[in-house]
């Protein structure tokens, strides 16, 4: 997949998720195979640009592979600055977020609200594309309801803008994530299109994946929920898609040593405070699967230190041996 003047040879990438693709995350899926990584969602309102959500969201320092930034917002000269701002920062490619669902960001009329609005997101696309000297992509979903599924329209005015690469998710913003995602529409509009398409959407297994792909011929696949607590998910796509079949499963060991190293990772990135409490979700979507999970991960919830929490996790996984021989995986 080219995107602008980046060759992106594994094109399995992680979705931007706001709170869960942050640089831990997204360093953990890179290291395990993620060929394109985007950074959680930065508002495009200047006067929240410094505050400490922000500045977290906006560190990329260290990281190897393609610096994706993406900007939400309404307005569309303000989304232009933004784009501008975080090219100075050091953003190699802007990202345009007309799919977030949640109900704060559509109340002020953007993330997928935006797609009730065509000649806004018309305006929108060519200010932000005219502002900057780097390769402009789109995250967007079907349309804003069922009987509205406006995804052709606003892929063609997405091309036409001079958007590199898009990516949609087969979902409408109505739907949130409930039900099934859909990618017949995903198919008919990647058959029109010159520019790369990311499908994204129910993608939790390289078997799903590569049924999804068969089905509508998009040029690479982009993994959200379905890498929570198994960041593993992206070597095994990986090999699936290059031989077909399902590599060895990770050891215990392996795994037990990722999820340490994603804890610690986040203590160090945090803070004791805001790490502790971020883990938490991490923890759990590692944790509930396994025998036992689900009752310590409720007693490692009641943990305010982020050595206490630690040394709980690790304690759990030193004992995982004793009940089972292999890390759960709901695919294999």
């Amino acid at each position: 997949m080219q995107i602008g003047a980046y060759s992106v040879d594994t094109p399995i990438a992680l979705a931007p998720m706001a709170g869960i693709t942050d640089k831990p995350f997204r360093q953990l899926c890179r290291a395990f195979g993620a060929g394109w990584a985007v950074g959680e969602m930065l508002t495009s309102d200047p006067s929240l640009r410094h505050t400490r959500k922000s500045l977290r969201r906006s560190d990329f320092e260290g990281e190897t592979g393609v610096r994706v930034v993406q900007i939400a917002g309404s307005d569309p000269v303000q989304l232009a600055e933004a784009a501008r701002y975080n090219v100075a920062q050091g953003a190699q490619i802007i990202d345009i977020n007309m799919g977030c669902p949640a109900k704060k960001v559509c109340n002020v009329l953007a993330g997928s609200a935006l797609l009730q609005n065509e000649p806004l997101v018309a305006e929108i696309l060519h200010a932000v594309v005219g502002a900057v000297d780097v390769p402009v992509t789109l995250k967007t979903r079907l349309g804003w309801h069922d009987e509205h599924q406006n995804i052709g329209t606003v892929a063609r005015m997405a091309e036409d803008a001079g958007i590199a690469a898009l990516a949609v998710h087969g979902r409408t913003r109505t739907q949130m994530y409930k039900g099934q995602a859909s990618y017949d529409l995903i198919a008919e509009v990647k058959s029109r299109l010159k520019i790369p398409v990311w499908v994204n959407g129910d993608i939790t297994s390289p078997q799903k994946a590569a049924a999804v792909l068969q089905q509508t011929g998009a040029d690479g696949i982009m993994i959200g929920r379905g890498a929570q607590g198994q960041p593993w998910l992206f070597r095994d796509l990986a090999y699936f898609a290059e031989h077909g079949c399902l590599p060895m499963p990770p050891d215990l060991a392996e795994c037990s040593a990722t999820v340490l190293q994603h804890v610690q990772a986040m203590h160090a990135f945090y803070g004791e405070t805001a790490g502790v409490r971020i883990a938490r979700k991490h923890i759990g979507w590692y944790l509930d699967p396994l025998p036992g999970g689900e009752a310590a991960r409720r007693d490692i919830n009641r943990l305010d230190s982020a050595a206490a929490q630690y040394d709980a996790v690790a304690a759990f996984l030193d004992r995982l041996p004793h009940h089972t021989d292999a890390w759960v995986c709901a695919y294999r």
